[in-house]
């Protein structure tokens, strides 16, 4: 293994580990914004100016689910970022070609592909209760990087398990 890889692998390590406790944190954030949000919602509605006058309940059902649809990207990223932490310690054992590491990327293309679709409904949704009164502005939608992401990974869960099979029939060979 070359210097800089070696280098990286305890930085990604640590940096995954840190993005799992973040991203649970993040979830109970949203989760605390959603239980807060319903139980006063008077107040938010003038927390996020609504201007008065508009019927605040298209804005409040709309940003619930929103909320709720924000929260199912929580375990799919847990998915994410534990898979990619397994490959990590399988790059640092020196052994990435394993058939694990080819399953890790085809969980981490699903949960891509879920989390593309959840981000176009977000953004309908967003869209739906927008108006020139009250605009909108979510980062979400389709995203070409995204779809591109997905079909990356399906294509390296594949290469990973070709390269997987020619291993160990290269095992076998010698």
């Amino acid at each position: 293994m070359s210097k800089p890889a070696s280098a990286a692998l305890p930085i990604a390590y640590v940096t995954l580990r840190i993005l799992i406790v973040v991203n649970w944190l993040y979830g109970a954030a949203v989760l605390g914004l959603v239980i807060f949000a319903n139980s006063n919602p008077a107040w938010f509605m003038k927390a996020i100016d609504v201007p008065d006058g508009m019927d605040p309940n298209p804005i409040m059902i709309g940003l619930t689910a929103i909320a709720t649809l924000g929260l199912l990207a929580v375990p799919l990223n847990h998915l994410i970022l534990t898979r990619l932490l397994r490959m990590v310690e399988t790059v640092g054992r020196g052994d990435p070609f394993v058939a694990a590491n080819a399953y890790r990327l085809q969980a981490i293309a699903w949960a891509l592909l879920a989390l593309q679709i959840l981000s176009i409904v977000i953004g309908t949704i967003g869209k739906a209760i927008s108006s020139r009164e009250f605009p909108l502005h979510l980062d979400a939608g389709f995203s070409t990087s995204g779809w591109l992401a997905v079909i990356l990974m399906f294509v390296l869960a594949r290469v990973f398990a070709e390269g997987t099979l020619m291993r160990e029939d290269l095992r076998g060979t010698i």
